[in-house]
This record gives structure tokens, sequence and C-alpha cells, in this order.
């Protein structure tokens, strides 16, 4: 097997080209007209080199909904979007709230190779808000569990949030907050939220899902979090008053990080008139007025991260009427491109910065030591290469996720990874996947 490769005139963070000498899992060297005879020569002339990006939220639904997505599969489609690492939430069945649960999804991701799979522990039982699940034992597993979420579902209970913010404060790990008020959006109901709750809503005469059902929640886990001083972090900020509570709590210095999804940073509200499934997802499209200050906040500072809240469903769960078709929406795959489209080619934010909020920072928030690093010598070669100047149509059936549930289809996006190494093996060469890593040498 080859280990050793030479990557020429490639750009990283888009900057003068230099060439990046890759060996045995670590970037070897990096300058101009390197030399090494026992190394595979990759041209990467036009192409930017980037730390490969991280997600701090996906998933992955193995075990119990292999129908929707595997690990496996979920791993290919993690190599081809550029990801080199991604956090598996926990809503699967039986749920990760075990240690025998999470090292199960672990020891698949190892398994797979094509990517980095960490497991993320549920915070309850059963992801049923009632009591704490084994947070001590997930985080002293094979699996060493940081991030604790019941993804899908709020903790809504403000003394068992107290706990748990209390209890992960001493095994050095952080709550993933899903903020939804689940009164306010009538949940369990017949009545139940469908969509963002305004104009739009009012016209369709779909039930209404206000955006202080999200900001309810923020406000009050970021007091708690400042209480305990604990961290927090919280998933999917869909909402202008969202970001503003988010700002407050960052000034004051409470240990609050945020992610934002592709798809809030391109679509709106506007698209559930065509009543097509796709667009249905939790949190809600919002408001124009509301993905731009997500954009605004994410080139600030304010927002910390992208999360993709890839989430493949079976086609039965999306090809039916509005009210009954699952929420969600696909995204490893088309998160570099939405991205790029939405902050880069706009003028908002550079590749550095770009590689900020895909890679380094998300790769800080859990703690990842090999993830996320500078593009220098002595440091992991986990690294993409991507094309900023191709540009495509999105087609679902093209990608390796079994979900076809992309809310970009048919739409043309700029930017395509070209390459995708994994501790210093191309996983994605031109565009393909070639083959998963399972030996890991490096740093």
């Amino acid at each position: 097997m080859t280990t050793s490769y030479l990557i020429t005139g490639a750009k990283p963070y888009g900057e003068p080209a230099q060439d990046l000498l890759i060996r045995d899992g670590v970037i070897a060297d990096i300058g101009q007209n390197l030399q090494a005879d026992d190394a595979e020569v990759i041209d990467g002339t036009g192409l930017i080199a980037l730390p490969g990006m991280v997600d701090l939220h996906t998933h992955l639904r193995e075990p119990g909904r292999e129908d929707a997505e595997t690990v496996e599969t979920g791993s290919r489609a993690a190599a081809k979007g550029g990801f080199t690492a991604v956090h598996a939430m926990a809503n699967s069945s039986p749920v990760a709230d075990t240690a025998g649960v999470v090292e199960q999804v672990y020891r698949l991701g190892v398994e797979a190779g094509w990517t980095e799979v960490y497991p993320v522990g549920a915070v309850t039982r059963g992801l049923a808000g009632e009591s704490l699940a084994e947070l001590g034992a997930m985080a002293e597993s094979a699996a060493a569990v940081r991030m604790f979420s019941d993804d899908g579902h709020c903790v809504t209970n403000a003394q068992l949030m107290r706990r748990a913010l209390e209890y992960v404060k001493t095994i050095d790990g952080f709550i993933a907050q899903h903020a939804q008020d689940t009164d306010l959006t009538a949940w369990g109901t017949d009545n139940a939220a469908q969509m963002n709750e305004g104009s739009v809503s009012a016209t369709l005469g779909l039930p209404g899902w206000p955006s202080v059902a999200e900001e309810a929640i923020i406000a009050r886990d970021v007091l708690l979090a400042d209480y305990v001083g604990a961290k927090l972090h919280i998933c999917h900020v869909s909402t202008a008053g969202s970001v503003e509570i988010l700002r407050w709590a960052k000034a004051r210095g409470i240990q609050v990080t945020a992610e934002v999804t592709p798809h809030h940073l391109m679509l709106t509200d506007e698209l559930v008139a065509t009543y097509n499934p796709v667009y249905k997802v939790n949190p809600p499209l919002r408001t124009e007025a509301d993905t731009q200050a997500l954009r605004e906040a994410l080139a600030e500072g304010t927002i910390d991260v992208i999360g993709t809240d890839h989430a493949p469903h079976p086609e039965q769960a999306k090809e039916c009427e509005w009210a009954q078709a699952a929420m969600g929406m696909t995204g490893l795959e088309t998160a570099l491109n939405a991205v790029q489209h939405a902050m880069v080619e706009t003028g908002l934010i550079n590749w550095r910065r770009f590689a900020e909020i895909t890679s380094t920072r998300p790769a800080e928030i859990y703690g990842h030591q090999h993830q996320g690093q500078e593009i220098a010598a002595g440091q992991s070669a986990n690294i993409i290469l991507i094309d900023p100047a191709a540009s495509k149509t999105i087609t679902p059936e093209q990608h390796a996720s079994k979900g076809r549930n992309s809310p970009f289809r048919g739409i043309e996006l700029p930017g395509e990874v070209r390459y995708t190494f994994l501790a210093g093996q191309p996983v994605l060469a031109q565009a393909e996947l070639t083959q998963p890593v399972t030996e890991r040498t490096g740093a």
C-alpha cells in the first residue's frame, strides 16, 4: 500500500500554491518544488487544500433503521462530501443510551474505514426525557463519548437539563440541545406544528411553528449552563431571535456554542407552498430575514460551526402527503456546495474561515487532537482537495447515502470535493470513492 503522496500546486486555504508531501499519515513537508521519489504524485493545480471537514450532527440510523442508512453508507457519503469525522446522533433503535450501543456504533465506524465515526450518547434513557442515561458509562467506554444529545427531542424538563449539565461537567463533556418547546409546537397532538409560523403558514393553513419555541429553550439553557458552569451546544439554530440570545450569552462569557445547517442558510419557508415533503424539516425552514441573520452570525462567529443534520429517510417516508411525511433532509454530500454558495460566493467568508466553521472549530468543540489541524508540516493528514471552480446539478440518485431526500435536487451548486485523505490515505480520488482505511498511522 502506498503511504506517500506528493500533492503539487494546491492552494492551502485558497492562498498561494504549494506542494504537500504526505507520508505515513502525516504532512511531512510543505513548500515549493518538493521532491519525493517514493511518493505517488497528485496534480493539485487549481485545487484548494483544506482540513477534512468535521460534522458534529449526523444521523447514521444504525442500529435499527438500516432501511434509511447504515454506518457504512453514511460513512461513504461523508467521504464523498469531504468529511473526515462525523458524530452519529443517538436516535437509533435501540437508542444509543448505553455503553454497549455506543461501542457498537464506534466499532462499525472503524470497520467501515471511510471516515472517523464518533457516537453521540443520549442525554436521557430512550430519549424519553424522564431520567438520565448512562452518561458516565458511555464516557468511559471504548467510544469515549463526550457529546450527549437527545436530538430529535428536546430535554424539556429544566431540572433534568440542569442535572445533565452538572454531570457532563465532571466528565469533560457537553450537552447538545435540540431547542424546541413542545408545548408551543403542540407536539404530540393532532394540531402539531408543520412549518414556520408566519404569513406563509397562514396562507397555506398549516399549523405554525413559532420562532419563540426555539428561542425560549435556548434562553433557558444558556442561563442554566451559566449557573452550573457547564458547556452547552445548540443544535441547528434557525431564527434571528436565537442569534440575538447567543450573541448576548457569548458577550457574557457563557460556555455556549452553536451550529447552523446548510439548508437553513439557503432555503426559506416559501418552498413549503409546493407541499413537497422534501422541505419538511425540524426545525422548519424559516423566513428570508432569518436566513440572512444566520449567514451574518456564522460569518462573525456568533454561530460557531456548520452541522449538516444529515437525516436520510426511506423513500416511503417522504413520498407521501405533507402531514404524514417524516422530517429531515440529507446533507453530507451537499454541505460543501451549499456553504460555498451561501457564504463564500457571497463574500461573507473566505476559504480560511470556511475551514474554521467546517473543521477547526467543530474539532475544538469536541476536543479532537488530530482533526481540524492546520495544514502544516507535522500535522495529521486528514485533508481534502476541492475544486472551487466546478459546479454540478445535485442528483441524489448519484449519492452514496441511502437517502434521496435532498432539498437541493435539481439545483446547480458550486464546488466539488476531488480528494479526501483520511489518516494520509485517499478514500476519495478524482471525486470517486477508492478504498477504506483499515490501518492508521501518524499523528
